[in-house]
């Protein structure tokens, strides 16, 4: 299988004022994941977050328009476009996706991963985050269909590229679904529990985007 060393796009490096930006938003949603831990998603309204984190609520506002979006909000669908550009022009889009997704969960560890589980158990369990979930992934879908169409030549509104796009946010979602709801017993705080069941996400996501690739045989 081909590595990504030979991907033809250098990765980009965000810059001064984009890390700025990140650094808030990691600030607040890490308050606000706190918070959501001792007293509840719902007990938990935005001006406490601010003041957790430090800033004004409409400091918190500019970055995350509604509170849901504290939790479904992040860097990773921008990463994972740029993973899938640098991997081999050469490479079948569902092999460049299995490694683009795992790739970046295996890179997560400690507080990052634990904060990202944390997030994903929020979501299964809170039904306003799983219905607001719906819009976060049609934006997830227009980054990865922009670098899917890029590495085909395609446009990103082609069909085969929609199609495409949907089918694997679709597997990605049932898989860290899978995940959560057969996480070890321990507590989701613990280092051991955070381990095992990211470790169990990446194997899942594999099996998912690897099941796409061989034509969903069952």
């Amino acid at each position: 299988m081909p590595e990504a060393t030979t991907a033809s796009q250098p990765e980009r490096r965000p810059g001064l004022r984009e890390r700025k930006k990140i650094k808030t938003r990691q600030v607040i949603r890490r308050a606000a994941l706190r918070l959501f831990a001792e007293r509840g998603y719902e007990a938990t309204p935005v001006d406490r977050i601010a003041e957790a984190a430090d800033v004004s609520p409409s400091t918190v506002f500019r970055y995350f328009p509604a509170k849901e979006d504290i939790v479904l909000t992040d860097e990773y669908d921008a990463l994972m476009a740029e993973a899938i550009r640098r991997r081999p022009r050469e490479e079948p889009p569902a092999v460049s996706l299995r490694h683009a997704a795992v790739g970046l969960l295996g890179h997560s560890a400690g507080a990052e991963r634990e904060e990202l589980l944390a997030r994903l158990a929020l979501v299964r369990q809170v039904p306003a985050l799983r219905a607001r979930m719906s819009a976060g992934l049609a934006d997830s879908g227009v980054l990865l269909g922009e670098a899917l169409a890029e590495r085909s030549g395609r446009a990103p509104d082609d069909f085969e590229v929609r199609v495409a796009v949907g089918a694997v946010l679709g597997a990605l979602r049932e898989a860290v679904f899978h995940c959560l709801d057969h996480r070890p017993t321990p507590s989701a705080a613990s280092a051991t529990a955070a381990t095992t069941c990211g470790e169990d996400m990446a194997t899942a996501i594999d099996r998912a985007l690897g099941l796409l690739a061989r034509g969903l045989p069952l």
